[in-house]
């Protein structure tokens, strides 16, 4: 294992260091420099004897020593021999880190200078060593924080991305999804959003069907659909908040399940139009809480209805409210307003395919509000994408969206509606057999 068991104590010396502490405490207030000395004479002795709780006591007092006298210079140097020597305890160079670690946090005068060199010599004695990994992870953490507030976002990324949290086993799991998160964050930040993507794929979404990784959960949408927002990627979006809204904190609070249900709404009317984006959509449009979210009804109940919408009119019914929101259409996010406009006609060419065979092109551009060219490039781009078929004759002006059918596919559909027909037929004629005998056993 990492941390492995000690080896038996070949002699105790409890009893030795309750009689010799004192003495080099005592002689610690006036040479520091002397009650060090014996404190690593007596080092010496308990690590050649593998009397591990003496080794961490002595380390302990070593550790305190120095820092209770602003020695850090002198502390790092000694971790530093002390981690080399034949021998050494695993567990008691664990516990010397672990000792240091604890002075750092607590000590909120220590200059930056010093403690950025005391994280440094952690790391350096901490290094390829598997006992020690959680420690070398909580020391690099810790520096990329002071990399960060210094507004050193690369270096700070660069620091705790080399880390790879999600291979220690014994680090807890709440500690490595928060270290995750951390990384994916300064990824963001450094502008890197392929490190950011590859680093959420180390965290497993079933980790948070338990409650207890709720607010994690959280955390970690909240920054895959900075992700998404960035690679334009609507529909993930849209399951991202999907993901938070179903979150149980957020179902009961209105003030959370609000926002997330309208922010999935916005997305899922900004996605291209496909078969995951319809069953959304529609299954979106059954929830309960969208009655109680009008604008958000109106505007899901627009794309679901198979009616034409002119875009003047959108954007002049919802552009006030809608720019209120820096998510999805304020601040930034204008852009958003362009794909909502190719949205809607592309909703509105999925209607028209529905009710026409053939079209007039200038007609079709009067009721899309677009020129020409325009229109062939939306209708190319649905053909392509196989939602509608469409072909357009350019010398008489005409968009056929009927497709051609051979002459086989006739004589079967023909054929199927004959075979209708006489269905359709044959049970009239028992339900009229049907009536003449019941009038007949009433009239008798």
């Amino acid at each position: 294992m990492s941390r492995d068991a000690p080896i038996k104590a070949e002699k105790d010396y409890s009893e030795i260091l309750k009689e010799e502490m004192p003495k080099i405490h005592q002689l610690a207030v006036d040479d520091w420099q002397g009650a060090l000395s014996q404190l690593l004479v007596l080092e010496k002795k308990t690590r050649q004897a593998a009397d591990l709780v003496s080794s961490k006591q002595l380390l302990s007092d070593l550790v305190d020593m120095l820092v209770s006298r602003g020695k850090w210079d002198e502390l790092d140097e000694q971790l530093a021999l002390l981690s080399k020597k034949h021998g050494q305890l695993k567990l008691s160079i664990q516990h010397m880190v672990q000792r240091i670690m604890k002075h750092l946090g607590e000590d909120k005068t220590l200059d930056l200078e010093t403690r950025i060199k005391t994280i440094e010599s952690i790391r350096t004695v901490t290094e390829n060593k598997i006992f020690v990994e959680v420690e070398r992870a909580r020391v690099t953490r810790d520096l990329a924080h002071i990399r960060r507030e210094q507004g050193k976002i690369e270096e700070a990324a660069d620091i705790l991305c080399e880390m790879q949290v999600e291979t220690y086993g014994s680090m807890e799991m709440s500690e490595k999804i928060e270290f995750i998160l951390e990384q994916m964050e300064l990824s963001i930040l450094k502008g890197d959003y392929t490190q950011a993507t590859v680093l959420s794929r180390k965290i497993l979404k079933k980790t948070f069907k338990n409650v207890k990784y709720e607010s994690l959960k959280l955390r970690y949408y909240e920054l895959l659909i900075k992700i998404g927002l960035y690679k334009k990627d609507y529909l993930e979006v849209a399951q991202y908040f999907q993901e938070i809204y179903q979150t149980d904190s957020v179902k009961k609070d209105e003030e959370l399940w609000r926002p997330a249900l309208s922010h999935m709404v916005y997305f899922l009317i900004l996605s291209p139009y496909g078969n995951l984006q319809n069953d959304l959509i529609h299954k979106v449009q059954l929830d309960n809480n969208l009655k109680k979210l009008e604008t958000q009804e109106a505007l899901v109940k627009l794309f679901t209805t198979p009616e034409l919408m002119r875009w003047t009119v959108v954007k002049r019914t919802y552009e006030p409210l809608l720019n209120k929101d820096d998510i999805a259409f304020g601040g930034s996010n204008k852009h958003h307003w362009d794909e909502l406009h190719k949205r809607v006609v592309e909703h509105n060419l999925r209607v028209i395919s529905k009710y026409y065979s053939k079209i007039a092109l200038p007609r079709l551009n009067e009721l899309l509000d677009l020129t020409e060219s325009e229109t062939e490039t939306f209708i190319s781009d649905l053909v392509n994408q196989g939602i509608i078929f469409a072909k357009i004759n350019r010398p008489a002006k005409v968009v056929n969206f009927e497709k051609f059918k051979h002459s086989s596919e006739l004589l079967n559909e023909w054929s199927q509606n004959v075979d209708q027909l006489l269905e359709h037929i044959e049970t009239i004629g028992h339900l009229i057999t049907k009536e003449e005998i019941i009038h007949g056993l009433k009239a008798k």
